[in-house]
C-alpha cells in the first residue's frame, strides 16, 4: 500500500507550470501548514484577480474567494481576517483559483483553492479523473497510526462522509487539508493555527459546507 504522498510526482509529470506545482502542493500533506500558507499568498500576489463571469466569448474563471466570505472565515476560524488574495493558473488542463484569507495573527490564515477543467483547451482529463486517481485507492481503507518517519509525513486519507459528492481529509501533525469533490470540480481547505487535527477538520467542514453552497 502507497501513502497518499507518494502519488504527488505524477500530478506534477503533466505540467511544468505553476498550475501543475501548486496542484502539487495542494495534495503534498507533508508540507507543514505554515510554508503551504506562505506559498500560496506569495503566489496570489504575483497573479491576477480572477473574476466570475462570461463576457464576449471569453471565460473568466470563478474567483475562490467568492465561494466564502472574509466574514465567515472569521466566524469559523475565531480570529480577525485582515485581507483576502486571489488568483488563478492554469496549465492547459487544469484552472486553479486560489484564495488566501489573510489572518491578524498570521499563522491562523486560510487557504482556499478550487479546481476545474481548462475549458479552453478541452484536453478531456478532468479534476474528476484526477480524484479518482489520488483517492479511490484509499475508499475502503480503515485510518491507521503511524509513528516515527511516518508520523511525521502523515498518514493515509480519510473518508470523510456526508459533504460534497466525495470528500477526503489529509492531514499530519503539522495541519492538514480538506478535499471535497462536487460535481466536475473539487475544492481544497486548509486552516492554519494551533488547533488540534479534529478540531481544524471540524472547522475545514464548516467552510466547506458554506463554498459548497455557492459552488
Amino acid at each position: 500500500m502507497f501513502r497518499f504522498a507518494q502519488h504527488d510526482s505524477d500530478m506534477c509529470e503533466m505540467s511544468s507550470t505553476k498550475t501543475g506545482c501548486c496542484l502539487r502542493l495542494l495534495c503534498g500533506e507533508s508540507f507543514s501548514m505554515r510554508r503551504l500558507l506562505f506559498v500560496c499568498l506569495a503566489t496570489s500576489l504575483l497573479v491576477v484577480l480572477g473574476g466570475c463571469t462570461k463576457r464576449g466569448g471569453v471565460l473568466v474563471t470563478r474567483d475562490a474567494c467568492s465561494l466564502v466570505s472574509k466574514e465567515e472565515v472569521e466566524s469559523v476560524q475565531g480570529a480577525p481576517i485582515n485581507d483576502t488574495k486571489s488568483g488563478e493558473s492554469s496549465d492547459g488542463v487544469f484552472v486553479v483559483s486560489k484564495c488566501f484569507y489573510t489572518a491578524a495573527e498570521f499563522s491562523k490564515s486560510v487557504t482556499l483553492a478550487l479546481v476545474r477543467s481548462d475549458p479552453k483547451q478541452g484536453s478531456g482529463r478532468s479534476p474528476k479523473d484526477f480524484w479518482k486517481e489520488k483517492f479511490d485507492p484509499y475508499q475502503d481503507e480503515e485510518p491507521k497510526t503511524n509513528s516515527g518517519d511516518e508520523k511525521e509525513q502523515g498518514s493515509a486519507p480519510k473518508k470523510i462522509e456526508g459533504l460534497g459528492d466525495n470528500a477526503y481529509w489529509v492531514g499530519n501533525r503539522f495541519g492538514g487539508m480538506l478535499y471535497v469533490l462536487k460535481g466536475d470540480a473539487f475544492i481544497s481547505i486548509g486552516v492554519g493555527g494551533s488547533d488540534d487535527l479534529e478540531t481544524k477538520l471540524k472547522k475545514s467542514k464548516a467552510l466547506a459546507e458554506k463554498a459548497l453552497q455557492r459552488l
